[in-house]
């Protein structure tokens, strides 16, 4: 029996790197911070305090990750906005409740720590934290040998928001007549990326030199919009009835998630352009349109329901505060139909 003292190092974990990866990420975090920030990045626990503008406050949680989108950020070395997919993939679905992001953290896990490469994702968490008014209060880096081929890392982030509870969003207020918004998406964001990746791999070499003004990977790679600010600033202005972050599952599974009982959505199919990379991913994997809306975003990254007569002033707010808007259906009884139709 070999009895030479293994130390921690030796079995593959680098304590060092990990406080090295801390301090590279500490003024990232300061940058985030707000209101409510009482201690952070540092302790055993993140302290907040709920802003006492809040009567009645209710907490809202969120966590999500970011799917094999991570795939291609490793065969690229794109890892600069991973992080703001993170960021945004649970601030947008707490949003949805209209609760406003109050904190984030993230968890990284890797086989082996590569600190430059972990502080170029931090960077994205952080970035997207600060472009929602969301404090990037602690996390988690663990270095697991083993359990995570050399190069390759996951991320987990968990956000938690505040609303007041006479404000909150449920969708039980919508009507047939309300008007459905639709807020532009980036590009793919973070949801269906296992299709992407069997549409590359099926184009091969006949792989188009750009879409929509970008490079390929540029555009495939774009971050998940941040929707945070200018929603918050129209439900500030605007009686919002409902909202619904499209995600996995897209159009088709993501509206029906905030209609009562007995409504549908009824969209207008060309209402919104589809953009060069949607209709290369369309005509790549040779799916009809329900298909695509039931798999991707479809180019509507936030769907927005108002009365008509709030349609146009909540369209406006929207636009001024940098979103590019479209009117893209109406809610109308169900029916023997679906829940969301686009014809």
């Amino acid at each position: 029996m070999n009895t030479t003292p293994l130390s921690y190092k030796q079995a593959g974990v680098d304590i060092d790197a990990g406080d090295a990866l801390v301090e590279r990420i500490k003024p990232l975090a300061r940058r985030t911070l707000r209101e409510g920030v009482l201690a952070g990045i540092g302790g055993f626990g993140a302290l907040f305090e709920i802003p006492k503008r809040y009567r009645e406050p209710v907490l809202v949680s969120g966590t999500d990750g970011v799917g094999t989108k991570l795939k291609l950020a490793f065969a690229w070395d794109m890892h600069d906005t991973v992080g703001i997919d993170l960021v945004a993939m649970s601030v947008n679905d707490v949003l949805v409740q209209g609760a406003e992001p109050l904190f984030f953290l993230d968890y990284f896990a890797c086989g082996k720590l590569d600190v430059d490469t972990a502080a170029r994702v931090v960077a994205g968490i952080a970035r997207g934290c600060e472009a929602s008014g969301c404090a990037l209060i602690g996390g988690e880096t663990a270095e697991m040998p083993g359990m995570y081929p050399p190069g390759e890392y996951d991320l987990a982030g968990f956000c938690v928001g505040v609303v007041e509870k006479s404000r909150i969003l449920t969708g039980a207020d919508v009507r047939a007549g309300d008007v459905v918004l639709g807020l532009a998406s980036n590009g793919v964001h973070s949801n269906g990326f296992s299709l992407v990746r069997k549409c590359l791999e099926r184009a091969g070499a006949n792989l188009p030199m750009t879409l929509d003004g970008q490079p390929l990977r540029e555009a495939i790679m774009a971050p998940t919009r941040l929707y945070v600010k200018p929603v918050l600033a129209a439900l500030q202005e605007h009686p919002i009835k409902a909202l619904a972050h499209i995600t996995g599952g897209g159009l088709l599974e993501n509206i029906p998630r905030v209609l009562p009982e007995g409504l549908a959505a009824h969209l207008v199919k060309g209402s919104w352009p589809q953009s060069e990379l949607f209709a290369w991913l369309q005509r790549t994997a040779g799916i009809d349109d329900r298909e695509m809306h039931r798999t991707f975003n479809c180019g509507i990254g936030m769907v927005v329901v108002v009365a008509p007569e709030h349609a146009d002033a909540t369209a406006a707010t929207l636009r001024a505060q940098g979103e590019t808007v479209h009117v893209i259906g109406a809610i109308a009884p169900r029916g023997d139909g679906a829940a969301v139709e686009v014809r």
